[in-house]
């Protein structure tokens, strides 16, 4: 299957009013897509009681990535096409039934020794790892807040859009959409004429180092 699209709903989005139209937006879609949850406030309670309990940055790497899986559960039951799926098998058995695939990202990325294990992988360099996995798909990014339309891969690094891992997961050959605020109101038509929301991200150049977390 072609022209997968991999949708990240970034972890601030729990906590937005947006979110309701943002999945109803990606239920109209007539493109194959898959949705990588964030953390969100989940994985922020992760990060607030590993100062309190003193668990190493592993344990909070794989507690981050079961919040979400938090995220993504509740994203499941907020419409009626979306199915949660672990693996690329399920993802692909999804499609091909016409639903969307939640990605319930635990197993998969913790059986990759190469993504770091620790809070220099966040959910947007994930979905860009997830993006890589599957032949031909582009990745749209979905924040709380609209890029400028110069902005390249490494500016959103820079910034601290995405984080410090993202170029290093990131394939040379998925292309990047960043989709705002701005986006919203014509996200649903846009996914049901099967364009993708948001501004391509200009620029894909060689990888920037990690940085450590």
């Amino acid at each position: 299957m072609k022209d997968i699209v991999v949708v990240k709903f970034g972890g601030s989005c729990a906590a937005s009013s947006d979110l309701a139209r943002w999945v109803a937006a990606v239920e109209k879609t007539r493109i194959p897509l898959v949705i990588v949850p964030g953390g969100g406030p989940f994985a922020n309670t992760v990060r607030r009681y590993q100062q309190r309990i003193g668990y190493d940055d592993e344990a909070a790497h794989e507690m981050a990535i079961l919040a979400m899986e938090q995220f993504g559960c509740a994203l499941v039951s907020l419409a009626s096409r979306l199915v949660k799926a672990g693996t690329t098998e399920a993802i692909m058995k999804a499609l091909d039934e016409g639903r969307i695939p939640v990605w319930m990202p635990r197993d998969a990325v913790l059986a990759d020794p190469s993504i770091p294990k620790d809070w220099c992988v966040t959910s947007d360099s994930l979905a860009a790892w997830l993006a890589g996995q599957l032949p031909g798909a582009r990745l749209c990014l979905v924040k709380q807040i609209d890029i400028p339309e110069s902005a390249t891969v490494e500016a959103l690094v820079g910034a601290h859009v995405v984080d410090d891992c993202f170029a290093q997961l990131l394939d040379a050959a998925t292309q990047v959409y960043v989709a705002g605020p701005a986006d919203l109101a014509s996200a649903g038509l846009r996914l049901e004429e099967g364009q993708i929301p948001g501004r391509l991200v200009a620029g894909q150049t060689a990888a920037v180092p990690a940085m450590a977390g």
